[in-house]
């Protein structure tokens, strides 16, 4: 009855979530359906279980939320992010109209930019380009899902992506693990988008398809409000908050915070941690190693370094800072508490007696380490539509047991690491996903006219960017 519960709780997180439901009701809800099968105490289940796999998740991402707000919303109340679309858009022009706007999203989210902030950002940029180049607006989410939702979230070395730090812990990492695969990936996943992408695009043109009236959104703002929660680090509602430039500022200026995060990142990430003494982490009153906080620090320092910079460079386009950063800092409240009940439903469900069989099965699949782990994430992924929720819960059910199995097989940590990263972002993508939900709502666009090309180059491009890197990891090892 146990492996039933499991089974049935998680049919019924998926149905709650497609239809809506906050997560931080529908996960302790389906969490207590699984214990109920198994007969275990509910409210211990509850208010132990459930509420420390939360509270731990809290605990380690919440800076990384919290300034990621703060810095998405100091991007776009400032301009800088409208001008680091307009400048890519305007400089590749019409005839480069899907490539300028996949380009645009990726240098954003690339440089620690909220996905939603830049999807916010770059819709009406990419609808007016589109229009003009005669490019269907069916085709605008799957270019900022290719640019925002893949290869700058889980396969570029060094992204500050969360979905990038959570395999960290586990396998004693840094945010550039294997660079020369995360490269490579990087490259399938973009250069099959944009191929794919461009062959739609001819076909459209050759039928006769023109960028078309967009059709109203299916969802309403607090629907869109609920699925973003659950999809990025940013809550949409405090887009609306705060005041937003009209004076946008030079291309360079613009683009100068995002140097800055990358620059500080691979600095802490190589060369400042590293040598730093942190010997005082194995005190028992922090009782913890530098790989499991390196990366978050690594990003929090890199976003708060970026931030406090914007705020000096553009001091003059930001009136009413206070009012932006208490925008920026409310918008990481719901988004870090969706995705933390996503991970306490996995500690209740990891600790059933019942979830053995489980463990066993993704223990069992052929190929070793690198095969059952990608497949774990992708499969967790897939179930609670979170990248970050479904790498969290898979790696806190068989992280340590895949670090033991890949050492006992000569497989080099970083291989596992960018392994994970990429799993989780590939069958995450399905139709449920809060992300692409959400992104649809934005651009006034259905499942029906854009999901097929989303499905492409978000979940179909990655998938073959995995088997190459899991392919070179078997055949070369991590480099």
């Amino acid at each position: 009855m146990g492996l039933v519960g499991i089974l049935l709780s998680l049919g019924l997180l998926i149905f709650l979530a497609f239809r809506g439901f906050s997560l931080l009701l529908a996960a302790p809800i389906a969490a207590m359906l699984a214990a109920a099968f198994s007969g275990e105490p509910l409210l211990a289940k509850w208010t132990l279980t459930f509420m420390r796999g939360t509270g731990g998740f809290v605990i380690n991402f919440f800076p990384l939320f919290l300034l990621g707000g703060v810095f998405g919303k100091l991007m776009d109340d400032s301009g800088a992010a409208l001008a680091i679309a307009r400048g890519i858009t305007g400089r590749l022009g019409e005839a480069r109209a899907v490539m300028a706007v996949v380009l645009a999203c990726a240098v954003l989210t690339y440089g620690g930019v909220s996905l939603f902030v830049v999807a916010f950002a770059v819709f009406p940029v990419a609808s007016a380009l589109f229009r003009q180049a005669g490019v269907p607006h069916r085709l605008i989410p799957p270019a900022i899902s290719l640019g925002a939702f893949t290869f700058t979230m889980t396969a570029l070395p060094g992204t500050p992506a969360i979905q990038n730090a959570i395999p960290m812990a586990y396998f004693g990492t840094t945010l550039f693990a294997a660079p020369g695969l995360g490269l490579i990936a990087t490259a399938i996943i973009l250069g099959f988008g944009l191929w794919w992408l461009r062959m739609v695009e001819t076909r459209a043109r050759l039928a006769g398809e023109v960028y078309g009236e967009a059709p109203p959104a299916a969802t309403d703002a607090q629907f869109i409000r609920e699925r973003a929660a659950s999809g990025d680090n940013f809550d949409p509602a405090e887009l609306t908050h705060g005041h937003r430039s009209a004076d946008l500022p030079p291309f360079l200026l613009a683009v100068s915070p995002i140097l800055i995060v990358l620059a500080v990142n691979l600095l802490m990430s190589l060369l400042v941690l590293p040598r730093a003494d942190t010997g005082f982490l194995a005190e028992p009153r922090f009782d913890t190693s530098l790989p499991a906080v390196s990366g978050v620090w690594s990003v929090v320092t890199a976003l708060a370094a970026a931030s406090l910079a914007l705020v000096l460079m553009a001091w003059r386009r930001l009136p009413d800072l206070r009012q932006t950063l208490d925008a920026g800092a409310n918008a990481s409240v719901l988004p870090v508490l969706n995705t933390a009940s996503l991970v306490g439903f996995g500690a209740v469900v990891a600790a059933l007696p019942a979830f053995a069989v489980v463990r066993d099965g993704f223990l069992a699949v052929p190929g070793g380490p690198m095969v059952s782990i990608a497949v774990a994430a992708n499969v967790m992924g897939g179930i609670t539509g979170s990248a970050s929720g479904g790498l969290t819960i898979a790696l806190n059910a068989l992280g340590e047991t895949y670090a033991q199995l890949a050492a006992a097989a000569g497989i080099h940590p970083e291989l596992m690491h960018r392994i994970a990263a990429i799993s989780s972002g590939a069958l995450a993508m399905l139709p449920h996903n809060g992300a692409v939900v959400t992104l649809l709502g934005i651009c006034g666009a259905t499942h029906r006219g854009s999901y097929r090309e989303i499905m492409m180059v978000g979940l179909v491009g990655p998938l073959l960017a995995l088997v190459a890197v899991i392919g070179l990891g078997k055949l070369i090892g991590a480099f």
